[in-house]
């Protein structure tokens, strides 16, 4: 694939201008929920990102982003292993079906197997179909510990 994926340096203003207004960009997407970012937002985000524990990649196509993936560690206590949990990724749209998010996965992946990582966890819109097939491709599936039980929800309180 041409994608080039490359983890975003926040020192860089054109970087950083290309995370933003991509991350902008999913957030006005009605599955990101249908709200661009406030300037102060985006603001915090270059400053406080760097030093937030986070993985930050942009799939790039010769000079322009199409693609945009936010990752964190997390903690597995029933493995005793950390884990990245995908808390954004987003493509653009005229880029959509083409392999980028895949290629995002992919380069995450590679991240995680080289810290030792048990998984990769995500959350998806029931919704949203295309991008879950696109992780099931990848090979992500329900979370279930016992199928009698049920497969896990993702539930948020806000604060």
């Amino acid at each position: 694939m041409p994608w080039v994926i490359k983890p975003v340096d926040f020192k860089d203003e054109r970087q950083v201008g290309a995370f933003l207004q991509l991350l902008d960009m999913y957030a006005r997407d009605p599955m990101g929920g249908g709200e661009g970012l406030t300037e102060q937002v985006k603001a915090r985000l270059a400053a406080e990102l760097p030093n937030a524990g986070g993985i930050h990649l942009i799939a790039w196509l010769d000079d322009q982003a199409v693609g945009l993936l936010n990752a964190f560690m997390g903690y597995s206590t029933f493995k005793a292993r950390a884990l990245i949990n995908v808390h954004d990724i987003a493509v653009d749209p005229d880029y959509r079906g083409q392999g980028v998010g895949q290629a995002l996965l992919a380069e995450l992946e590679s991240i995680a197997r080289a810290r030792a990582c048990c998984k990769l966890t995500l959350e998806v819109l029931s919704g949203n179909t295309k991008a879950r097939k696109s992780y099931e491709r990848f090979g992500f599936e329900d979370y279930a510990l016992d199928p009698q039980m049920g497969v896990a929800c993702f539930m948020q309180k806000w604060l």
